[in-house]
């Protein structure tokens, strides 16, 4: 067995982590889906419940030797229901697309119509994109935003209504707005469909008690463990009683075998962490720091989807705003330091892999102990690149500022 450390032991791989070390410290990570964990999430990835495989369940595992992970999963799940209020919870998916297929494949049959949001209009691949596998098992029918950036709620239940669906799912990967849970609900109700929530974005601002939780209302809600809600990559599935055994049969043996207990160990962590009250400032903060961004674009007469933001994100059109494409203005950024993503806005008629817009959001920065007065610097900072998005010499001077601002919020001092 290998006893060395990385360092001295695989110097190459060494070398590349310090390097992406170094560029999480030094710039302003703007990827509404990434977060920085803390250090005792990190600590429980590289623990010692990697060794261990743990088939099944809690109390009912195909392998010796788990009572020790099972008080590590248990834990795990007991937090989980408390931060959600949750009648179930299953913390063994590995992601969020897994979790969503095996709600699919547990709760549906072949061929059932799920009625869910048009990736372009801020949803996910996973509810329903024509790339996706899924699309060939289950009918997807696809809803889309209105001219004023809000889902039509008398629209939804028309579509209702005409496909008669089995499912239908709400939860965003680009939406900036709240959305109404009861209402959706009552329409479910009224075709007699299942309710699903993908709350993968905003599970952190939902367990910070600043947004609407779906949790005791619907069947079934999936998310994701890291973005806003701070912990390590991960997945989760929260439903009623009714549907537990369904849905824990269908993670596994249907779709997983050997969970990743340090994983969930991490997640753990994550969840108590979520229990503070200083969560609670932290969720509050995301969104006062999203508010800044976009009462600064909005002044700067930037385009912003959806009308503003009620969440962690905003979604801009960098075409009608800058006259660059969303690649263009991510590649810009990125020489400046700042690190957003490239994304389709509603009726895009550019390619995903070069789109309208470019997608933001405030939760790393947050974490790092950024407040109203450096998002303020940021926007500046954003909209300076955004100007001069062919000039390197001005990207590399942002570079610069950008760095300074950083070194006043050390990331891991600890690790230094």
């Amino acid at each position: 067995m290998n006893k060395q450390p990385i360092k001295t032991f695989d110097s190459s791989l060494f070398q590349a982590l310090e390097k992406e070390r170094n560029r999480q410290e030094s710039g302003l990570e703007m990827i509404p889906s990434e977060n920085f964990v803390s250090l005792a999430v990190l600590e429980a990835l590289g623990s010692i419940a990697t060794n261990k495989y743990s088939e099944g369940y809690p109390g009912k595992r195909y392998y010796g030797g788990c009572e020790f992970i099972d008080e590590i999963e248990t834990l795990a799940i007991d937090r989980a229901k408390q931060l959600f209020d949750a009648e179930h919870v299953n913390v063994q998916p590995l992601s969020g697309a897994p979790a969503n297929i095996a709600v699919y494949f547990g709760l549906l049959k072949p061929g059932d119509t799920i009625l869910g949001m048009d990736l372009a209009h801020g949803g996910h691949l996973t509810h329903g994109h024509p790339v996706t596998h899924m699309t060939k098992v289950f009918n997807f029918i696809r809803y889309k935003t209105n001219e004023a950036g809000k889902i039509d709620l008398d629209n939804l239940r028309a579509m209702a209504i005409e496909h008669k669906p089995k499912m239908i799912l709400v939860g965003y990967s680009a939406y900036s707005r709240e959305i109404d849970y009861a209402a959706v609900k009552s329409i479910a109700d009224e075709v007699g469909a299942l309710t699903m929530a993908d709350i993968a974005h905003i599970a952190g601002l939902i367990a910070g008690g600043e947004m609407n939780n779906p949790v005791p209302l619907f069947d079934v809600v999936t998310t994701t463990t890291h973005k806003t809600l701070r912990g390590p990559r991960g997945g989760m599935i929260m439903c009623k009683r009714e549907h537990a055994k369904a849905i824990d049969k269908s993670v596994f043996p249907g779709f997983q075998g050997g969970p990743h207990e340090n994983n969930i160990a991490a997640k753990a962590i994550a969840f108590k962490e979520a229990l503070e009250p200083s969560f609670k400032e932290y969720a509050k903060q995301i969104r006062k720091n999203a508010k800044v961004l976009e009462t600064e674009f909005t002044a700067k007469n930037y385009r912003l989807m959806f009308g503003g933001t009620d969440n962690h994100l905003l979604l801009i059109d960098a075409v009608i705003s800058k006259g660059i494409s969303g690649a263009e203005a991510e590649a810009a950024l990125d020489k400046a330091g700042i690190t957003v993503n490239k994304n389709m806005i509603p009726e895009d008629t550019r390619s995903a892999m070069d789109p309208s817009g470019i997608r933001l959001g405030t939760p790393a920065l947050t974490t790092r102990g950024f407040k109203e007065s450096e998002m303020k610097t940021v926007a500046e900072l954003i909209d300076r690149v955004l100007n001069n998005s062919t000039n390197d010499s001005v990207l590399s001077e942002i570079k610069a500022e950008v760095k300074k601002l950083t070194e006043q919020f050390p990331l891991y001092p600890e690790l230094a």
